[in-house]
C-alpha cells in the first residue's frame, strides 16, 4: 500500500511539471513582437529578477537562524531531527514556484500583447498556457516535496504514520513563512509603485495608464510579477501542501486504532495526484471567439475550471471506496462539500466584484459625487461580500463534520472530513490557479501595448484580458481564502492532537478547550486581533513605500525638461529602486510577527491559550481577508467600467474619483488581504512545530 501510495504521488508531481513544462515551451515558441517591445519586456524582467535576487538574500539569513533554533530543539529532545530539515525544503519549494512562475510571466507579456494583434483568442491563448506554467508549477513541486519526505521517511528510516505526517507538517511552516516574505514583499512592491504611478500620472497629470512619459510605468510592471505571480505562487503553494498534509496527519489520527493509518493518509495524496490528471483535462476546454464582453471571457474559463470540478468529483468516489472501504463511503460527501463551496465561493466573489453584476456598476455610479462616496461604497461592498462566503463555509464544515461520522463526544472522524473538504476544494489547483496567474500577464501586454504605441485594437484587447484578469485574480483569492479557513481548522485539531499525544500535557480532551476557559477565551481576543495589527501593518507599509515613489515621480516630471512632451525619458530605474528597498526592509515586521506571536502567547498561557488564539484568528482573518479582497477588486473594475465609457469615461472627474478609490484598494486586494489568509495558517504551522517547547516550559514552570 506504501509503495503504490508514493509511486502515485511521484507521478502525479511528475505529470505536473511535465504539463508546466510543455506549456512553457507553447509560451516561448511565440514571437516577442516588435524591438521595442522586446526592450520593454527585458526591463520587466530585468527589474523583477534584480527584486526577487534581493529578497531571497534576506529571506535566507531568516531561514538560517530558524533552522539553527529547530536544530537546537532538535538536539535537547523537543522535535524530531527532521524537522529543521523538513523545514528548510518546505520553504526552498515554495520559493521556487514562485520564481519558475515569475520567470515565465516576464517572458509572456510581450508575446501576449504582440498575440493579441492578430486576435483575442489568441492573447487569451499565451496568457493562460503562461498561467498553467505557474499552477502546475505550483502542484507539481508541492507533490514532489511530499513524495520525497514520505520516501525517506517511510522507506529509509522506517517511521510509522503518525511519525511521518508530524514531521510533514513542519515543512507546512518553512512554506508558509517563505510564502507570507513573498506575499508581504511583493505586495508592498507592486501596490507602492502602483499607487504611485496612478496618482501622479493618471489623476495629477492627466496622461493615460502605462503612458511612457510616467516614471513609475515600469516599476508598477515588475511588482504586476514579484507581488501578483512569485507572491501569490508562494502563497498558493503553502496552502495546498498544508491541506494534504494536515488532512494526512488527521486522517491517521481518526483511523488508527482501525489499522488503517497509512488508507486515510493516501486519500488526500492521491486525489491531489488525479486533481492534477483533471485539471489538465480543463485547460483544453479554455478558448473564446474574438468579443471582448466579460460574460464571453469569464465563460471561457469557467468550462475549464467547471469540467475540472466536475471530473475529480467523479473520481473521488471511487478512491474513497475502495482504499478505505465501502463502510466510509460517506466521506464522499465531505469531499463534494469542499469542491461545492469552492465553486460557490468563486461565484459569491465573482458577483461583488466583477463589472458584468450589478454590485461593481452601483459602485461606478458613486462616482458621480466623488472620490469619498466612492470609497464608501466599497467599504460597505467589501464587508456585505462577508456574509456569503462564512455561509458556505460554515454548511460546508457542518456537511463535512457529520457525514463522515464525526460527534461532539468523538470529533476525531468529523475533524478528518473537514480537512478531506479542504483537500477537495483544493484538488483542482492546478486549472485554477492558471486562470488567476494568466491575469498579471494580461496586465503587463496591455502596459507594453500602451509603451509600444501599438494599435487601439491592441489594447482594447489586452484591456478586455485585463478586466477579466481582476475578476479571476479575486475569484482566486476568495478560493484561497476559503481554503485556508477549512486548512486552519485542520490545522487546529492537529494541534490539539499533538498536544493530546505528549504525557507532560496531562488528560485533556477537545472538551478542555471551552471559551469558558479564560486561558482560551485571552487566546481568542488576541488572536481575533492579531489580522487587524497584521492589516495595519501592511497597510503602513504600503503608505510609507508609496509615498516615496508619488515624491520621485513628482521630481521627474518637474525637473526633466521634455518629459512630458515625449523629447526625453523618464528614471524608470530610480523607482525600480525605491519600490524593491522599501519592501524588503517593510516585508520583515510582519513576518516576524506571525512567527514570534504564537510562541509568546503558549508561553504566556499555555496550550490553552494557543488553540483560542488559533480559533479568534482564522475567524477574524477569514472575514478581514475576504473583505480587503472583495472591495479591493470591485473598486479596480469600477474604475475599468468607467474606462470602457460609462459615468464620463477616461479623464472625467467620475474617471479621477474610481482611481481614488481603486488606489485605495490596491494594497487591500494586493497586499494586506491575500496576506492574512497565510497568516493564519501560519500560526498554527509554527504553534504546531514549537508545541513541546508550550508544554515542557509549563511543565518546568
Amino acid at each position: 500500500m506504501e509503495l503504490y501510495l508514493v509511486i502515485a504521488v511521484f507521478v502525479g508531481s511528475l505529470l505536473a511539471l511535465g504539463f508546466a513544462l510543455i506549456m512553457a515551451k507553447r509560451v516561448l515558441s511565440f514571437d516577442e513582437g516588435t524591438e521595442k517591445m522586446k526592450k520593454i519586456s527585458a526591463s520587466i524582467r530585468s527589474g523583477a529578477n534584480a527584486y526577487l535576487k534581493r529578497q531571497y538574500t534576506i529571506v535566507a539569513i531568516f531561514f538560517a537562524v530558524l533552522f539553527v533554533i529547530l536544530g537546537v530543539m532538535s538536539i535537547v529532545g523537543l522535535l524530531t531531527p527532521f524537522v529543521p530539515f523538513a523545514f528548510i525544503t518546505g520553504g526552498f519549494f515554495s520559493g521556487l514556484s514562485g520564481f519558475i512562475g515569475m520567470k515565465i510571466a516576464t517572458a509572456a507579456n510581450a508575446r501576449t500583447a504582440n498575440a493579441c494583434r492578430t486576435g483575442l483568442n489568441k492573447g487569451l491563448r499565451v496568457a493562460f498556457s503562461a498561467g498553467s506554467v505557474m499552477g502546475f508549477t505550483v502542484v507539481g513541486l508541492g507533490l514532489l516535496d511530499i513524495s520525497i519526505w514520505f520516501t525517506l521517511l517511510k522507506f529509509v528510516f522506517n517511521r510509522d504514520a503518525a511519525e511521518i505526517t508530524s514531521a510533514m507538517l513542519t515543512f507546512g511552516m518553512g512554506a508558509s513563512s517563505m510564502a507570507l516574505f513573498a506575499r508581504v514583499g511583493g505586495g508592498i512592491f507592486t501596490k507602492a509603485a502602483d499607487v504611485g504611478a496612478d496618482l501622479v500620472g493618471k489623476v495629477e497629470a492627466g496622461i493615460p495608464e502605462d503612458d511612457p512619459r510616467n516614471p513609475a510605468v515600469i516599476a508598477d510592471n515588475v511588482g504586476d510579477n514579484v507581488g501578483d505571480v512569485a507572491g501569490m505562487g508562494a502563497d498558493l503553494y503553502e496552502s495546498y501542501v498544508g491541506s494534504v498534509i494536515s488532512c494526512s496527519a488527521l486522517g491517521v489520527a481518526a483511523f488508527n486504532e482501525q489499522g488503517m493509518g497509512f488508507q486515510a493518509m493516501a486519500i488526500p495524496m492521491i486525489m491531489a495526484a488525479l486533481g492534477i490528471l483533471c485539471s489538465i483535462i480543463g485547460t483544453f476546454f479554455v478558448r473564446t471567439g474574438e468579443k471582448t464582453e466579460q460574460k464571453l471571457l469569464l465563460k471561457a474559463l469557467s468550462r475549464g475550471t467547471n469540467l475540472a470540478a466536475i471530473l475529480i468529483a467523479i473520481a473521488a468516489f471511487p478512491l474513497i471506496w475502495f482504499i478505505l472501504g465501502k463502510e466510509n463511503w460517506m466521506l464522499y460527501f465531505a469531499v463534494l462539500a469542499g469542491l461545492i463551496a469552492g465553486v460557490l465561493i468563486g461565484k459569491a466573489t465573482e458577483y461583488f466584484t466583477s463589472d458584468t453584476y450589478k454590485p461593481t456598476k452601483n459602485l461606478a455610479s458613486k462616482s458621480e459625487t466623488g472620490s469619498a462616496t466612492i470609497i464608501i461604497g466599497g467599504l460597505g461592498l467589501g464587508m456585505l461580500s462577508t456574509a456569503i462566503p462564512i455561509i458556505i463555509v460554515g454548511i460546508a464544515v457542518l456537511v463535512a463534520f457529520f457525514v463522515s461520522g464525526g460527534t461532539l463526544q468523538a470529533p476525531q472522524m468529523g475533524l478528518y472530513g473537514i480537512a478531506l473538504a479542504a483537500v477537495g476544494m483544493l484538488s483542482t489547483l492546478g486549472i485554477t490557479l492558471a486562470t488567476d496567474a494568466y491575469g498579471p500577464v494580461a496586465d503587463n501586454a496591455g502596459g507594453i501595448a500602451e509603451m509600444s504605441g501599438l494599435e487601439p485594437e491592441v489594447r482594447e484587447r489586452t484591456d478586455a484580458l485585463d478586466s477579466l484578469g481582476n475578476t479571476t485574480a479575486a475569484t482566486g483569492k476568495g478560493f484561497a481564502i476559503g481554503s485556508a479557513a477549512l486548512t486552519a481548522l485542520a490545522l487546529i485539531a492537529s494541534y490539539i492532537d499533538k498536544i493530546k499525544s505528549m504525557p507532560a500535557a496531562g488528560e485533556i480532551s477537545y472538551d478542555s478547550f471551552s471559551v469558558m476557559n479564560p486561558l482560551v477565551l485571552i487566546g481568542l481576543f488576541i488572536g481575533a486581533c492579531l489580522p487587524f495589527v497584521f492589516a495595519a501593518l501592511t497597510m503602513d507599509a504600503v503608505g510609507r513605500a508609496a509615498q516615496s515613489v508619488v515624491i520621485e515621480v513628482r521630481r521627474q516630471f518637474k525637473t526633466i525638461k521634455g518629459l512630458m512632451e515625449g523629447k526625453a525619458d523618464p528614471d524608470y530605474a530610480k523607482c525600480v529602486d525605491m519600490c524593491s528597498r522599501s519592501s524588503l526592509k517593510e516585508m520583515i515586521l510582519p513576518t516576524i510577527i506571525a512567527v514570534v506571536v504564537p510562541v509568546i502567547v503558549g508561553l504566556v498561557l499555555g496550550f490553552y491559550g494557543v488553540v483560542g488564539m488559533l480559533a479568534g484568528a482564522t475567524a477574524s482573518g477569514f472575514l478581514m481577508a475576504i473583505f480587503m479582497s472583495n472591495s479591493g477588486g470591485a473598486w479596480d473594475n469600477a474604475k475599468k467600467y468607467i474606462e470602457a465609457g460609462h459615468h464620463g469615461g477616461k479623464g472625467s472627474d467620475q474617471h479621477k474619483a474610481a482611481v481614488v478609490g481603486d488606489t485605495v484598494g490596491d494594497p487591500f486586494k494586493d497586499t494586506s488581504g491575500p496576506s492574512i489568509n497565510i497568516l493564519i495558517k501560519l500560526l498554527s504551522m509554527v504553534s504546531i512545530v514549537f508545541a513541546a517547547l508550550v508544554v515542557q516550559f509549563h511543565l518546568l514552570g
